[in-house]
């Protein structure tokens, strides 16, 4: 009976902790529960898209969403396919956005801006609606170093001078001249230099701290590369999606047959090859082919290649104009 007595007391004792472990949590988490759901989902998006970060991921979300909202995207204008990059923006970049005729309005305002461009706060308002909310996408340093120098290594002329990543480190100062312009921002504070910024500006505390103030108080939320689920949740928090708008290739085995990740130069589909640059392979993706149309249609528009994609909504958006040509897929 004492046995017994002190195992009844136990199991109440550790039923009246559990209840209490989860009011405690309820109270905790219900509230943040309640503002995913309260109010529209947030379509007015300024997406600053940094380079060999995992932006393209986003940026295939952001068109996806855009698609099936039937939202309005700040496209390249004409031929282009980023926004003036590697120039600051300015608000003539964008196809439709300057009115033409002998009496100029304000520029059009899009919903959605997220094509690679330099920062530019002043003319990216120009184009955007005020309440528009911002964010971007940084990368542990070093391994954005290592990513970029294998991706620009034809295009940047520090990179081209260097036989390799380790004879660059050993000194950067022998290859980097600021002298050789634009095409050498690659090579030095890469993300600096997207967020807008001089890359070769003195490192000065006061400096760097100004601009880290500066954008914190812009961009609503920084996703982080190295923590990218985690940073996807924040987002969608942020903008009161579902939990369907921010998925990515989780669906790979809806989408992908077994071998379907393979070298983007190897994909025959021009529309799903993406675009490759110096010594590094961007893979690609086939899908499998028993799809039905409704499935097929959500696979496509996850591994379209973020080229191809901005071709396929500038026609959609502007179908009175030439299509988009992708030189690299006519070669």
């Amino acid at each position: 009976h004492r046995s017994l007595r002190t195992i009844l007391l136990f199991l109440v004792l550790a039923v009246l902790l559990l209840v209490g472990l989860l009011h405690m949590y309820v109270g905790l988490f219900l509230p943040q529960l309640m503002v995913e759901v309260e109010g529209p989902p947030v379509t007015n998006i300024m997406f600053l898209k940094t380079h060999k970060t995992a932006s393209s991921t986003v940026l295939n979300i952001l068109y996806r969403f855009a698609e099936m909202h039937n939202l309005s995207v700040a496209l390249p204008q004409g031929p282009n396919i980023h926004l003036g990059y590697p120039c600051l923006f300015t608000a003539h970049y964008v196809e439709g956005a300057l009115q033409a005729g002998p009496h100029l309005g304000p520029p059009r305002q899009f919903n959605i801006m997220c094509n690679h461009l330099r920062f530019n706060l002043p003319e990216v308002q120009k184009v955007m609606p005020k309440d528009t909310f911002y964010f971007s996408i940084l990368r542990h340093p070093v391994a954005h170093l290592e990513s970029s120098f294998t991706y620009f290594k034809d295009y940047t002329p520090a990179f081209r001078a260097a036989r390799s990543l380790d004879a660059f480190l050993e000194a950067p100062q022998r290859f980097y001249n600021a002298s050789a312009g634009l095409r050498n921002a690659y090579a030095r504070k890469g993300m600096w230099f997207d967020l807008g910024y001089d890359s070769d500006a003195p490192a000065e505390d006061a400096y760097v701290r100004a601009r880290l103030a500066e954008l914190e108080r812009r961009f609503q939320l920084v996703l982080i590369a190295e923590h990218f689920d985690k940073s996807m949740v924040l987002l969608r928090r942020l903008l009161r999606w579902r939990l369907d708008d921010v998925v990515a290739l989780e669906l790979e085995a809806l989408c992908l047959p077994v071998g379907a990740i393979r070298s983007g130069a190897s994909i025959a589909d021009p529309q799903l090859r993406p675009y490759q640059s110096g010594a590094a392979d961007i893979l690609g993706y086939i899908l499998r082919p028993d799809l039905d149309n409704a499935t097929l249609r959500l696979c496509l528009r996850m591994v379209t290649p973020e080229v191809q994609y901005m071709a396929r909504l500038y026609s959609l958006q502007f179908p009175e104009k030439p299509p988009k040509k992708i030189p690299f897929l006519e070669q």
